[in-house]
């Protein structure tokens, strides 16, 4: 790991950072020199480990805005200091809007959108104390810049996140860094839930044309990058981490009819 690149000292809060792409964003920080703490509702069932360094862990429901401001606070004292927050707690069944009341939807929208201004603005109470300030990444989702049926109210949460962390970057600016990463498929424990067998996660990667669906520890490397010094100019942004998103549609349909007219572009 580069100098410019390390974080030696530094402390980092993960939020749902004990499996998945929170996991492997804690792995990523451990590997740069962080000093990681991750919290969630449940402990994890191994501890987060990364070159022989072990995140630390806090329960919390980031829905609860009083459990959220009790974690900062004892953050505060026990670090002295706090350097990045990366908002990744969230997620979403899948739903067709119809077949759930709006209460249901309304659910999905805390978790994903008002849960993160929660933990954010805890967050942002240390940070502005601080000399250097902090940093704070949104992990957001390719369902936020497109239709996203079945996981609509998620959709429309990641597109909120997304402007909410523009906004932030600038109400917060010089002393807090705001960015989002916007991610595409990763493979994660879970992703036979969302595209069934290993059959079927490998015809879903097919659709990539990177060829493959993202590894956490992936997501957590640009997680590293956003937090250096090397982006330090960089903030109100989104990353695009999505292996050149997703083939049209009508392409592939083109391409099965074989009366369909070729031509050529010069």
């Amino acid at each position: 790991m580069s100098a410019e690149l390390g974080l030696d000292g530094r402390v980092a809060v993960v939020t749902g950072g004990t499996r998945g792409v929170g996991a492997g964003i804690a792995r990523a920080l451990l590997r740069a020199g962080a000093r990681v703490v991750v919290c969630a509702r449940r402990p994890p069932d191994e501890p987060v480990i990364a070159d022989g360094r072990t995140a630390s862990f806090r329960p919390v429901d980031v829905r609860r805005p009083a459990a959220v401001q009790a974690l900062f606070d004892e953050l505060a004292t026990a670090y002295g200091r706090l350097d990045l927050l990366v908002n990744n707690a969230g997620g979403a069944p899948f739903r067709m809007l119809d077949d759930a009341d709006a209460e249901r939807h309304a659910r999905v929208l805390e978790l994903n959108l008002t849960a993160p201004l929660t933990v954010s603005l805890a967050a942002h109470r240390v940070m502005r104390r601080q000399p250097a300030g902090g940093c704070v990444l949104m992990i957001g989702s390719v369902s936020g810049t497109r239709p996203s049926p079945g996981t609509a109210a998620y959709g429309a949460a990641k597109a909120g996140l997304e402007h909410l962390a523009r906004t932030m970057a600038v109400e917060w600016a010089p002393a807090v860094r705001v960015n989002t990463l916007v991610l595409g498929m990763v493979r994660t424990e879970s992703a036979h839930l969302h595209y069934g067998d290993a059959a079927g996660v490998a015809a879903v990667a097919r659709t990539v044309p990177a060829g493959r669906l993202a590894e956490p520890d992936e997501i957590g490397d640009a997680v590293v990058f956003l937090a250096s010094d090397r982006a330090s100019y960089i903030t109100g942004a989104s990353l695009v981490v999505h292996g050149g998103g997703e083939r049209p549609a009508f392409l592939a349909a083109a391409r099965a009819n074989p009366s369909a007219p070729s031509f050529e572009e010069s």
